[in-house]
């Protein structure tokens, strides 16, 4: 296949260039939508379900992370800080740079519970947001440390159980003391200002580290990894529905703050979503559309870190939750389409012609032996 390097998993390619699209999606109602748009509507309700999916990224990444040529402790470590050095910029781009211009809405600014215009410690704040960005640098140290002590497939397994089991417990515990506060806020925080806590969010992550692991064991054979998935996945709803029906409030809560058993019946769904990828790219012959999702997994990051900040950057035009269902649609399509173009047409461009200068300098910097 075109432009695809045969040890990857297509499958996997195809769900994270899937979801970082369908985050496009979610950001843009959150963003854009009025209020009775995202509760009482059809379209508010089918991007809420949609949403459900984020799991599928981090279940992509833990397969991903097993799969990579160099996986040391130290390479994880640069990994990490340079994944946490961009979400933080991303922070800054979408939230400070705006307010410092004066483009923020105030109706932003108060839906935070703040009195316009923004303060410094708004700002600060809003600059410590825990997004996935901060959730994947953080579990890239962890990653790389599970990884160099223990081979055993079944320790990622065990983390993620011991994870989901205690997020509860731990949510919300503080020392109040400056630094320690935001770290433990971005471990297990249980108020808005961290939107994807390591508890319970890595588990997904540790179950593809996993699949991942099981997939390197087992020869290499995708059948074999994604009906796993998928038997696993509907046991894990099986269980994870179950303990929602009996207690909801305890485990699930809400979307951001899961508890036990709404994080099993989630890892479960994601990983039927895995196996259905699967079945899309082995049924399906390959085709431009399944090409254009490959393009966006290899450019996750960027396509993540870009719809954000034009997402973001629009209010000062759009305004604040200001549309209802067709305004929505129309902006869905224009931020998708303006995500890809920037990507396309000015990072893409960008990086080549980076490439290209490097190649030229290094081509200058061989010395041919006089015979």
């Amino acid at each position: 296949m075109k432009n695809i390097k045969p040890n990857r998993i297509l499958a996997i390619d195809l769900a994270r260039g899937l979801s970082v699209l369908l985050v496009i999606v979610v950001h843009t109602l959150w963003i854009y939508g009025d209020i009775a748009t995202q509760s009482e509507t059809w379209l508010g309700e089918a991007i809420h379900f949609i949403g459900k999916g984020t799991p599928m990224f981090l279940i992509a990444m833990g397969v991903s992370f097993t799969l990579s040529r160099n996986q040391s402790v130290i390479l994880s470590v640069k990994r990490a800080f340079y994944i946490l050095a961009l979400g933080y910029f991303m922070n800054f781009l979408k939230f400070v740079l705006p307010v410092l211009v004066g483009t923020v809405p105030d109706n932003f600014i108060e839906a935070y519970g703040w009195t316009a215009p923004a303060t410094l410690d708004n700002m600060i704040y809003m600059l410590g947001t825990g997004d996935i960005l901060q959730l994947a640098g953080v579990s890239l140290l962890f990653m790389g440390i599970i990884n160099h002590f223990s081979k055993n497939r079944y320790i990622p397994l065990i983390i993620a159980l011991c994870i989901t089991i205690m997020t509860r417990e731990v949510h919300g515990f503080q020392i109040e003391v400056t630094g320690v506060s935001y770290l433990l806020d971005l471990l297990w925080g249980a108020d808005w200002n961290v939107y994807f806590a390591v508890f319970p969010w890595f588990s997904f992550i540790l179950i593809g580290m996993f699949f991942g692991m099981w997939y390197k064991e087992e020869n290499k054979s995708n059948t074999y990894l994604f009906s796993r998935m998928l038997m696993s996945g509907i046991a894990l709803m099986v269980i994870g529905g179950g303990l929602c029906y009996h207690n909801f409030e305890y485990h699930f809560g809400n979307y951001f703050h899961l508890g036990p058993g709404g994080t099993l019946y989630l890892a479960g769904f994601n990983l039927a979503l895995m196996w259905f990828a699967h079945l899309l790219v082995t049924r399906i012959k390959e085709n431009r559309v399944f090409q254009f999702f490959y393009y966006c997994s290899k450019r996750v990051t960027t396509i993540y870190i870009i719809q954000w900040v034009l997402i973001c950057w629009g209010m000062g035009a759009l305004g604040y939750q200001q549309f209802g269902v067709t305004g929505v649609l129309l902006l869905i399509l224009f931020y998708v389409l303006l995500t890809l173009g920037v990507q396309r047409f000015i990072l893409d461009r960008l990086l080549m012609r980076k490439s290209q200068k490097s190649n030229h300098i290094a081509k200058k910097q061989i010395v041919i032996p006089k015979t």
